[in-house]
């Protein structure tokens, strides 16, 4: 059921919704308000600048290789980077947030973290796919040279709760792992570390996959709307929202 409400979730929490729905509303029952208000939402959602401002504010920053230090037994690689409905299922289809598995084989193959550790069943609300999303980063991990026996899978988890239950329960079973460093993109950091805090492990952190970009002060920027803030505003207001209600259920 958590499931499903947190897919109706990120529906209702659409700026594109908001503002089809106050427009549509005015334009029924004739009212300036809800129409001026319509237009309002629209100049805030499609502001480059308010949302980069936004991101800015949320993700968590960088962390440099230097300040990550060495030594570490294991990446965390949480996943909800590839489309595992995309057929033909003869290759894996890479979405938005794949420096996460860019960076842990960068981790990797600088030799930061010895073995990874990938998180992630199926995103799926009421249809079976072909593999877990765990199980299609392995493929690519293996095509990018890292050797079978380096890779360990958790492919149960449907959402950050789950990936930070059921890797402890991963972890139980390799007492040889101690040190480890969380790989998942920077605007979803927050909830991911809090789920990890609260289950009693604390890996280290390195963000990813930044929406955010550096601040520029460019006319285009500042006053020119575009359509990629729409964008940006829904993902961060979802995470937000998943934050949020993660805290009410104690998972945080």
């Amino acid at each position: 059921m958590f499931f499903l409400l947190s897919k109706l979730l990120d529906f209702l929490l659409s700026p594109a919704l908001w503002i089809v729905g106050l427009l549509l509303a005015g334009l029924l029952w004739r009212r300036r308000r809800l129409l001026w208000a319509s237009t309002g939402l629209l100049l805030l959602f499609t502001n480059p600048f308010l949302a980069n401002e936004a991101l800015l504010a949320w993700e968590r920053p960088p962390v440099t290789l230097q300040q990550l230090g060495t030594g570490y037994d294991a990446g965390i690689l949480l996943t909800g980077i590839t489309d595992v409905h995309k057929s033909p299922h003869d290759r894996v289809y890479l979405s938005a947030g794949a420096d996460r598995l860019v960076h842990t084989l960068w981790l990797w193959r600088a030799g930061r973290i010895r073995r990874i550790i990938i998180s992630g069943g199926s995103g799926a609300a009421f249809d079976s796919v072909a593999r877990s999303e765990a199980q299609a980063l392995q493929t690519l991990l293996r095509l990018a040279g890292v050797p079978r026996q380096s890779i360990l899978l958790e492919t149960r988890s449907r959402n950050t709760h789950e990936n930070a239950v059921f890797t402890k329960e991963l972890l139980a079973q390799h007492p040889e792992i101690r040190r480890t460093v969380l790989i998942t993109s920077a605007f979803h950091m927050r909830r991911a570390e809090g789920c990890f805090a609260k289950v009693g492990l604390h890996p280290a952190t390195f963000p990813a996959a930044y929406y955010s970009v550096d601040r520029r002060y460019s006319p285009a920027s500042l006053l020119l709307p575009a359509e990629e803030p729409l964008r940006l505003w829904a993902i961060l207001l979802h995470e937000m929202a998943g934050y949020a209600v993660y805290k009410v259920l104690g998972y945080l």
